[in-house]
C-alpha cells in the first residue's frame, strides 16, 4: 500500500496506510509519496514526475562526507550526468531546526547557488517525515525510483566509504551504474549498498 507523506509549513501531516512510517521501504517497493516545500516555496509533489526516473538525494552540507562529493565537484557532476539522462534529481534535508545542517530557503538557496549543485529541486523536510518514511539514515544518501513508481536502489553514492576527496577518482559510482542499467533495460546489479556517512539530524 501506499505511503503519503506530507511536509512543510502548514503542510505537517502524514497518512499513513498499512504500512508504519517509520518502516524503510525494499527495493522493488512502491515508493512513499511526498509533498514538501522546496527551497523557493513551491510545493512538490513526487506525483510531479510520475513516469520519470526519480533520484532522491539526502543533504547536510556541514557533514564531512557530503563536502567530499560537493567540494570535489562529484556530486554536482553526477546531478547533471542524472538529468542529462532524463532523470529527475530531489535534493532533500532532513535536518531539524536548530541541528547542523537545517537551513532556511534562502539558505538552501545560497548553497545550492555556490556549490553549482544541479538538482531539480532542493526540498526542506525540517520535521524528518519524508526522511523517515523512506528510512533515510546517514548523508549523503541516495534512493532511485524508476518509471513505474517502484525503488530500484538505495545507499551510498558510491563504494569508497570515507570522507577523503582523492578516494573518488578509484570509486564505482552506484548511482550512474544503476541510471546506466536502467536506461540499458537490465536489472540494477548492485541495488543496494551500505549508505555512509553523516547520520540524519532529525528533531528529537
Amino acid at each position: 500500500m501506499r505511503k503519503l507523506v506530507c511536509t512543510g509549513i502548514a503542510l505537517a501531516c502524514v497518512a499513513a496506510v498499512a504500512v508504519p512510517l517509520a518502516a524503510e521501504p525494499g527495493i522493488g517497493a512502491v515508493a512513499p509519496h511526498f509533498r514538501a516545500f522546496d527551497m523557493a516555496g513551491k510545493i512538490v509533489n513526487l506525483s510531479d514526475y510520475r513516469g520519470k526516473t526519480v533520484v532522491l538525494e539526502w543533504n547536510n552540507p556541514g557533514c564531512p562526507f557530503v563536502k567530499k562529493h560537493y567540494e570535489s565537484g562529484n556530486m554536482q557532476k553526477t546531478q547533471a550526468a542524472a538529468v542529462a539522462q532524463g532523470a529527475v534529481w530531489l535534493t532533500i534535508n532532513s535536518g531539524a531546526a536548530g541541528k547542523q545542517g537545517h537551513m532556511s530557503g534562502p539558505e538552501a538557496q545560497k548553497f545550492v547557488a555556490g556549490q553549482s549543485a544541479r538538482p531539480s529541486a532542493y526540498l526542506l523536510d525540517p520535521q524528518g517525515l519524508i526522511g523517515k518514511g523512506y528510512g533515510a539514515k546517514t548523508t549523503p544518501q541516495i534512493y532511485i525510483i524508476d518509471a513505474k513508481g517502484r525503488l530500484t536502489y538505495n545507499g551510498a553514492i558510491d563504494d569508497k566509504p570515507t570522507a577523503n576527496k582523492a578516494d573518488i577518482a578509484g570509486a564505482r559510482n552506484h548511482v550512474l551504474a544503476a541510471l546506466g542499467e536502467m536506461r540499458a533495460g537490465k536489472p540494477v546489479s548492485v541495488p543496494e549498498s551500505r549508505p555512509y556517512g553523516c547520520s540524519v539530524k532529525y528533531p528529537d
